[in-house]
Parts: C-alpha cells; sequence; structure tokens
C-alpha cells in the first residue's frame, strides 16, 4: 500500500509475527532504474519473508527491476495489476492492465527470464464493464501460461473513470465467490484473496476455499490482529503475547532509526492503531501524534503515551 506499507511499517510489523510474507509498497520501475534505489528497496533483514510489488507495464524494465530485487534480497517479485488510481493508469500500469492480458504474459515472462525468485501477480476480479468470470478466467489462464503460479486477487472490480482509489476499495461489491471459483477451475495455481478481509477470523474461512489471505488496510489500522497469525494460520510459537510486549520490542529500533536521522513521527505513525479499541487508545494516539512531530522527539514519545493509555484506562475504570 502505497505510502503506508514502508520499511518501518514492515518492521513493526514482523515483532508481531515471523511467519507472514510482507509486502514492500508498490514501486514504479522508473523510480528504481532512475531514482534513489535504496530509497525505495532498503530494508531490514528483519523484514523477511518480503516480496516487492512492483509498478510497470515494460517487460526490459520489470525484467531489470526484477533481476535487482534477487540482488539486494527480495523473496519474491509481485507485479500490480490492481491500482485504480489515476496517477498509474495515467503511467499505463496498474488496473488498467487487465485490459492487455497479453502484455501482462509478456511482462511475467521477462520477470521470470530475469530472475529465480517467485514472479506472481496481483489483481481485481475486473475492471468497468470488462466484469464477467470469462474474461477473469481468460486474464488467469494467459498470465498462467507465461509462467506466473501465485495470483493475488482482490474480490473487487475496479471502476476506472469515475471513482477514487478510496471509493474503489468500498462501492464495487465483494465477489468471493469468483475467487473461489478461480480456485476450482485452476487447481494447480496459488490463488489468494484479498478484499475486505477484516480480521484472523475471516481470513481463516477463506482458507477452507482458496490458498491464501491476503490482509491490507484492517493489518494496518489494527495490527494487533497479526500477533496470533503465526499460530493460528501457520502452527508455530507467537513472537508476543501483549501489546506492552511490542512497545518495548519496537524502542531499540526507534532508538536505532533516531540516531541514523530519521524523524521518530516516521515510525510512531505506524504504531497508532496497536490498542485500537481499548480503554486509553485515544490518549495513546494523541500523544504519539502531537509529541513525535516535535523537534527532537525520541524513543521516549512512545513510553510516554502508553504511559498517557495506562491514565486514561486506570480513569475510566474508576469511573
Amino acid at each position: 500500500m502505497m505510502d503506508w506499507t514502508d520499511r518501518h511499517c514492515r518492521r513493526f510489523h514482523r515483532l508481531l509475527t515471523r511467519r507472514t510474507l510482507l509486502y514492500s509498497e508498490m514501486v514504479p520501475t522508473g523510480a528504481i532504474l532512475r531514482g534513489e534505489r535504496a530509497r525505495f528497496l532498503a530494508f531490514d533483514p528483519a523484514e523477511k519473508p518480503l516480496a516487492l510489488q512492483l509498478g510497470g507495464a515494460e517487460p526490459a524494465a520489470l525484467a531489470r527491476c526484477a533481476e535487482i530485487a534477487e540482488d539486494w534480497g527480495y523473496d519474491e517479485v509481485n507485479l500490480n495489476v490492481g491500482c485504480p488510481s489515476d496517477r498509474v493508469q495515467n503511467a499505463r500500469f496498474g488496473a488498467c492492465l487487465m485490459a492487455e492480458p497479453a502484455l501482462v504474459a509478456d511482462c511475467v515472462a521477462a520477470m521470470r527470464a530475469a530472475t529465480g525468485l517467485p514472479v506472481t501477480v496481483k489483481h481485481r476480479i475486473g475492471i468497468d464493464a470488462r466484469d464477467s468470470y470469462e474474461e477473469l478466467a481468460g486474464f488467469v489462464e494467459t498470465v498462467a501460461a507465461a509462467g506466473c503460479r501465485s495470483f493475488a486477487v482482490h474480490a473487487r472490480k475496479a471502476w476506472l473513470q469515475g471513482l477514487s482509489p478510496k471509493q474503489n476499495r468500498e462501492i464495487p461489491p465483494l465477489r468471493y465467490e469468483l475467487v473461489y471459483r478461480l480456485k476450482r477451475d485452476f487447481p494447480d495455481l496459488e490463488i489468494v484473496i484479498n478484499g475486505g478481509i477484516p480480521d484472523l477470523d475471516a481470513a481463516l474461512a477463506h482458507l477452507e476455499r482458496v490458498d491464501g489471505a491476503m490482509l491490507g488496510r484492517a493489518a494496518y489500522q489494527d495490527p494487533w490482529i497479526l500477533a496470533e497469525a503465526d499460530s493460528r494460520i501457520f502452527g508455530a510459537p507467537d513472537p508476543l503475547q501483549t501489546r506492552e510486549e511490542a512497545v518495548a520490542a519496537l524502542l531499540p529500533y526507534l532508538s536505532a532509526q533516531q540516531a541514523a536521522g530519521t524523524p521518530v513521527k516516521a515510525v510512531t505513525r505506524h504504531i497508532l492503531g496497536l490498542f485500537n479499541g481499548l480503554p486509553g487508545a485515544r490518549a495513546w494516539r494523541r500523544h504519539l501524534s502531537e509529541a513525535a512531530a516535535r523537534p527532537g522527539a525520541g524513543p521516549e514519545v512512545v513510553e510516554q503515551a502508553l504511559e498517557r493509555l495506562q491514565e486514561a484506562a486506570g480513569r475510566r475504570a474508576a469511573a
């Protein structure tokens, strides 16, 4: 998710779950080939397993970026064919590529030739009036023929004109049954379902029908839902037992980032939802939002925010 799942977000989420696959923000090929490469590709090894999500439509450029991703140590390269924003459309990539399955197949083939990493595709169930199951299945069949074995399918279509990206996440109805049907019709492919999945209970229900479930904004807005993913999804021990342990585990990273010149707010913006739904959560968010933006702020603002939360929770309990 652009501007959301940056390296600081992923480092925090990795404290909560060791086994889930994390994704980078979508990075346009031009940013890697002509921009500040380290700015877009650098990550902490602790974030792995980690996929680099690319935006682009030129096979040669995507191939070179896939090669670079392998050199940098990523575990997967994912081509985004689902983003409906105007900016992305103007660059001729994202969801509009669903209208050109042969081009997507060429991109996948070029990427696979350039890297030994898995090359996967994230896409919608359709775009505009092109929303029949037959067109969706044709898209998957064409791209699979180029060697893609894993598809992450957002179970909403995208309207490329007339709706904002936010509206495209809310207005088109979710049609999970189409994703289930893809898995039935393409049993040898890995089909991962995406879109509107609020928690692990819902993810587990989907996993009875498909191979994977992708959590996006739900995991960002309420990150603690990831804290039981290792035990409930993978049958492995969870790394942390309480939110307070998550705060303590993050402090060394905050200190290291401050020493490297990173503003503390660049990290703390990703933990605002850690206590969502609990007494004192508002005090936690308020203190982080205000104190982390002050000049010279350091890791102490997180400890202070935790104190504010506990004080507010205590007052509520006393009342």
